[in-house]
């Protein structure tokens, strides 16, 4: 169980990290734009998470209307500031890029504030996933118990600045997870699945079981030391492309939104 004085680190980081945002989308917002491009995507409903798309309708908005979506979506943090109709299972990305003008020591200012902010996620998401000593399915409720609302994923995104970029293009990324497991774990798995089977469709209750008894024998007759892999594909995800002609690399980088700043 985690303690009080984690209790009041989280709050207390997730709190810095909440003005920090602020005061850095107030600076931001005082400097010159150059130009700022961002695309909102469709909005997932509730109970459509896993809905098969056959295409993603986006919408491009540019210029001072896009600086604001931009410096609005840094502070989205809670279920609250959007619409109750939204899911609040699937990410909420807006994929795009700002372009500010600065002199070099407000560069170096904001730089720093935004390297701030990147440590204090980092030292928010560490608490929850690795200090509070719970399990997944726990961390949830601990959480939401302290900030209800909490929209987690957004609080651990890090800001992004790029400099001096030749170009940025955007475009979809279908990725992958894999995970490793030993042969006992998945038979542990499978074990809880059949204690407590349900209908998974397009198979019966029964054919389900069936299936999972087929595949625990399976797996029981492997050796015990055989190392597993499961796959599952991701969502499709926005992603930017970044060249730096100078040093004639690219970049790819899932994208939640980029910015870019030029003195």
């Amino acid at each position: 169980m985690a303690n009080y004085d984690l209790i009041e680190r989280l709050n207390g980081t997730f709190r810095e990290i909440e003005h920090e945002l602020l005061t850095l989308t107030e600076r931001l917002q005082a400097c010159r734009l150059l130009a700022a491009r961002v695309f909102t995507l469709p909005e997932v409903a509730k109970g459509a998470e896993h809905d098969p798309l056959d295409t993603i309708e986006v919408e491009q908005h540019i210029g001072s209307a896009a600086l604001e979506l931009a410096l609005k979506h840094y502070r989205r943090l809670f279920i609250q500031q959007q619409s109750e109709n939204r899911s609040s299972k699937a990410a909420v990305r807006l994929p795009g890029v700002i372009c500010l003008q600065t002199d070099a020591t407000s560069r170096e200012a904001l730089e720093s504030q935004i390297a701030h902010i990147n440590t204090l996620k980092a030292a928010f998401e560490k608490i929850i996933t690795e200090e509070s000593g719970l399990a997944p399915a726990a961390r949830f409720e601990w959480v939401h118990r302290q900030l209800p609302g909490l929209i987690t994923l957004n609080a651990y995104r890090t800001l992004t600045v790029l400099r001096h970029p030749a170009t940025l293009r955007f475009g979809w990324a279908n990725k992958h997870i894999i995970k490793n497991f030993t042969r006992d774990e998945i038979l542990a798995q499978l074990e809880k699945s059949l204690k407590t089977p349900r209908t998974v469709a397009p198979w019966s209750r029964e054919q389900w079981i069936e299936r999972l008894e087929q595949e625990y024998h399976s797996i029981a007759s492997l050796p015990a030391d055989a190392r597993l892999k499961i796959k599952r594909p991701v969502k499709v995800q926005p992603i930017a492309r970044v060249w730096y002609s100078g040093q004639q690399k690219q970049v790819h980088t899932v994208t939640d939104l980029r910015r870019s700043r030029y003195s």
